[in-house]
């Protein structure tokens, strides 16, 4: 049982933002402001007061801000979070016995100023007096007697905050405190409210706290950059970089393509894993187990300890015997893309670019890794001595070894795991995907997570967990700073407003971060598998309109690539691309005839001109009476940018239908009448309560409005 502290009376509950209790960090980007919210009460009638106490990790004091009262029991306050990283704060509520007593004070001078009740005709008055015995004298107020003794009271109050107060502030409350005293010791019959304004918010910066209750937990914020709440992603096979049919593409490749993707408006470039890739059970072209012996294999079976590689550069000897225990693993490069001087080159240029570099980061090996035969305990062993290899019955993938996270080994493997991270940090690389997270201990995450970001609080990471909810919800949580969505597989009107109505809105919007993908090297969805060119249309733009994180798999996405590969057996259908560059070279010019590239240029370059798209906070859904229609907005917080999207859901047939909006949602007046920029042709139209849309696939899949009041 938990001590008690029979004094403290008030109650601090039901305190917004936080998540589980305290147990994770809320989320926030720098520069926010923090509303913090609480039910404050106590017993009885008297006042109470409350604080907020706000500090970031680095500070040795605590911040702090008042909170109002809004009525009802209850309270809020707000703080600015200027600093990356954890953030954490608290909430003081107590009795304030001063604003008790000048409430009560107010009370008897009005008590005072009332008529008299002995006042009343002198017969009628003795006679009242004679009957009940209570000795008023005829003429006298005993109100004013109370504010004399009230005088006294609250002179002691004014003496104890004296005694907590400061210099001249201390010197001031003394003098009230005397002058108090002196007119109580006057026993005037009326007296005039000495608490002023002035007074009260002196009193205020002295309260007693002795008794004062406090959160049992304080809640913790972490603060990110801006990136990791906009953002706009694009994915690219080194392995097909190159101009040269055939030939294997190099990180120098990959430089030359960066002036063509910033132009498209993309932020970040992702390259899957570039390490060395094994030899032993490599699959061949569409994941054949049988593979020639000219196959690249997949990027994902990461290892080969046969492979030289070049050591980076800053490899110091002290950390010699740490690289060539990894030599050829997941801090090396694979030969065929070049250095760690040509993937410098490549970081250095990307941001010349405006771009960051993303990483992916898959912790499993190949057979040939080199920490299978140094960490053989890192792994599953299975009776016969061999070593577990990954399978999902009854596919199996011989090329892979999964990690053993029951390893008796375990604090071994986390820190090695952790030190990958580092050392690619090292490197100048701050954003990380992290493949299929949700198949490793999420304990390991919370440790490797916090403890990364406490040391690189700019670092970003994207997990890659197409999963049970609760473990995608739990992933960020500990520490993700995006995640992969169910977006892909949300295509009907009904499932989009009610997905993103969940994800957008706290208590999950407190602490997960959705990045759209319409479509990734490992998912082909059937939508765009039908709906050719006018689906990649309209999926990409409610991927970068309904949130501000969002990405590609490219130059498949530009050319509305829709081919699948042969379903599985005992399948009927495959959501993996037909020739994927999961396995072999493909090489594509992103800028052939119908490519997407102009349109895709288009939305990114309306995302960057548009705060309204940079968060998800404000998304609302007006109504459309065709189900094949959806319509939303988005604003920023006083409506000076504010953005309608309307989108025609079918990739087939034209669309009409009447969109009602809630204009108290995009900042106008009931009935008010307004324009509409559409960002995407240029058109003008003057909408209201009730609009008429027409939307056609392939040519007007949707409207994409900035809102110009008439007034």
């Amino acid at each position: 049982m938990k001590a008690v502290h029979g004094r403290k009376r008030v109650v601090i509950e039901d305190v917004d933002p936080q998540i589980d209790a305290g147990l994770y960090p809320v989320r926030r980007i720098l520069g926010d402001v923090v509303n913090v919210t609480a039910a404050i009460f106590a017993d009885g009638k008297d006042e109470l007061a409350a604080r907020l106490l706000y500090r970031h990790s680095s500070d040795s004091r605590w911040r702090l801000a008042p909170m109002l009262a809004n009525g009802n029991d209850l309270w809020s306050s707000t703080f600015q979070v200027d600093k990356l990283g954890a953030w954490r704060f608290t909430l003081q509520g107590w009795v304030d016995h001063f604003a008790t007593w000048a409430k009560d004070f107010k009370k008897r001078l009005a008590a005072q100023n009332a008529p008299d009740p002995t006042s009343a005709p002198a017969d009628a008055a003795s006679t009242a007096a004679a009957d009940s015995g209570s000795g008023i004298e005829i003429g006298s107020n005993p109100a004013a007697q109370d504010v004399a003794l009230a005088l006294s009271t609250g002179a002691q109050l004014v003496h104890e905050a004296a005694n907590r107060a400061r210099r001249n502030d201390a010197k001031r409350l003394r003098e009230i405190a005397a002058n108090f005293e002196k007119l109580a010791e006057e026993k005037r019959s009326t007296y005039d409210d000495p608490c002023d304004e002035a007074l009260m918010e002196l009193m205020a910066r002295y309260p007693d706290l002795a008794n004062a209750s406090e959160l049992e937990t304080e809640l913790r914020i972490w603060v990110d950059r801006e990136r990791a709440q906009f953002s706009t992603w694009y994915e690219l096979f080194p392995r097909s970089a190159s101009p040269v049919p055939g030939q294997h593409g190099t990180f120098r490749d990959v430089e030359k393509q960066l002036p063509e993707i910033a132009a498209m408006g993309f932020d970040i470039l992702y390259m899957p894993p570039i390490h060395p890739i094994g030899r032993a059970f490599r699959k061949g072209p569409n994941n054949a187990t049988e593979a020639p012996p000219e196959a690249l294999g997949s990027p994902w079976a990461i290892g080969d300890r046969e492979v030289e590689v070049s050591a980076p550069a800053s490899a110091s000897k002290k950390a010699g015997k740490k690289v060539s225990e990894d030599q050829g693993g997941h801090k090396s490069i694979h030969p065929q893309l070049g250095t760690f001087a040509d993937f410098e080159s490549v970081v250095n240029s990307a941001k010349q670019h405006g771009m960051e570099i993303a990483l992916d980061i898959a912790f499993q090996c190949s057979p040939d890794h080199p920490w299978v035969m140094a960490h053989p305990d890192w792994f599953i062993i299975r009776p016969d001595g061999s070593i577990q290899y990954a399978e999902n019955p009854p596919k199996k993938y011989q090329d892979i070894y999964p990690l053993n996270f029951e390893s008796s080994d375990w604090r071994a493997l986390w820190d090695e795991l952790y030190s990958v991270f580092e050392f690619w940090i090292q490197r100048s690389v701050h954003v990380f995907r992290v493949d299929n997270p949700h198949t490793k201990s999420l304990l390991f995450w919370e440790w490797c997570l916090d403890k990364l970001r406490s040391k690189y609080p700019e670092t970003i990471f994207l997990a890659e967990a197409f999963t049970r909810p609760h473990v995608m919800y739990s992933l960020a949580k500990r520490g993700f700073t995006q995640s992969y969505t169910y977006f892909t597989w949300r295509n009907t009107k009904p499932e989009l407003e009610s997905y993103l109505e969940e994800i957008t809105q706290p208590p999950i919007s407190d602490f997960f971060g959705p990045n759209f993908w319409p479509n990734t090297p490992d998912i082909l969805h059937k939508t765009l598998q039908e709906g050719g060119r006018s689906a990649f249309m309209h999926r990409v733009i409610l991927a970068a309109t309904l949130t501000a994180n969002y990405g590609i798999y490219g130059p498949a996405y530009e050319l509305a690539e829709s081919a699948p590969a042969r379903p599985a057996p005992g399948k009927t259908e495959s959501e993996e691309y037909l020739d994927s560059e999961k396995y072999e070279i493909r090489q594509r010019d992103r800028n052939a005839p119908d490519s997407l590239v102009p349109l895709i240029s288009k939305l990114n370059q309306i995302r960057h001109e548009n705060r309204a798209l940079q968060s998800n906070t404000s998304l609302h859904f007006h109504t459309v009476d065709n189900p094949q229609m959806i319509c939303y907005s988005k604003t920023t917080p006083d409506f000076e940018n504010t953005i309608l999207v309307v989108v025609n859901l079918d990739s087939t047939n034209e669309q009409i239908g009447w969109a009602s909006l809630d204009l108290d949602k995009i900042g106008c007046s009931p009935n008010e009448s307004f324009l509409v920029d559409d960002l995407l042709n240029g058109a003008q139209y003057t909408w209201g309560n009730h609009n008429y849309v027409a939307l056609q696939p392939g040519t007007k899949p949707a409207h994409i409005f900035r809102v110009k009041r008439l007034s």
